[in-house]
């Protein structure tokens, strides 16, 4: 009986490593661990996604560079990682999103669609020549229990939360998270938490042109993306 070399761990998905780990998927999470920081809070009245874009050059036009993507009116999504396989698991959302709304005549509930997401995740950690998703998603949303904020991993995994990051720099963002974050917080408190929190773990300054700020509200359960303008008012605020 021949046994399996210590480099097939790392090479196939399909084979667990004697102590239980799936290298290929901890891989992947290193990738989200280099990617540019994201932040979601909750609201009293709605649920904030503020995400970090890093432009690597004066050439770039920022505008290319989106973070933040809308799933449905009242579903929004940011990510960090692979941003290319972020968008084939935003396309997936869509298109949950628009079979419940044609299969039941009503706005599917967030949790619905971040479940959607996560089982297309963990079936590409099953089978031999695909590799994980190497992105994390938080997907955030109102629905009729109110705003709901989830972290969707490459493995899979969702786990709900009232304030979470992705990123770079995820635990320290986290502990502030931790430290300013109140039950009573209103949407203009979640944005400016989630600002600080970016602001305090980056090296680079915070500006219209590099960060993303979009949310959704309970009135009216709208996604509503800011403006440059309206970001730098936050930003200076």
């Amino acid at each position: 009986m021949y046994g399996v070399s210590p480099q097939a761990y790392d090479r196939a998905i399909t084979v667990f490593s004697p102590d239980g780990r799936l290298f290929q998927v901890e891989y992947a999470k290193e990738a989200v661990k280099r990617g540019a920081t994201a932040v979601g809070v909750t609201a009293k009245d709605g649920v904030a996604l503020v995400a970090f874009k890093s432009i690597h050059s004066k050439l770039v036009v920022p505008d290319s560079l989106k973070k933040i993507f809308q799933v449905d009116s009242h579903i929004c999504v940011t990510a960090s990682g692979l941003i290319a396989d972020a968008r084939r698991l935003v396309d997936t959302a869509r298109i949950e999103s628009q079979k419940h709304r044609i299969t039941y005549n009503e706005a599917p509930a967030v949790d619905s669609i971040a479940r959607s997401v996560c089982d297309l995740m963990q079936l590409y950690t099953q089978y031999g020549g695909i590799r994980p998703f190497g992105v994390s998603l938080l997907i955030a949303g109102v629905d009729s229990q109110g705003p709901k904020l989830f972290e969707a991993e490459p493995s899979g995994a969702m786990t709900a939360y009232r304030a979470d990051s992705i990123g770079t720099n995820k635990k320290e963002v986290d502990e502030l998270l931790e430290k300013g974050y109140k039950d009573t917080l209103v949407l203009d408190d979640a944005i400016k938490l989630a600002i600080e929190a970016i602001k305090a773990t980056q090296d680079e300054k915070l500006l219209s042109e590099n960060v993303e700020i979009s949310y959704v509200t309970t009135k009216g359960r709208k996604s509503i993306s800011l403006t440059d303008r309206e970001i730098a008012r936050h930003l200076k605020g």
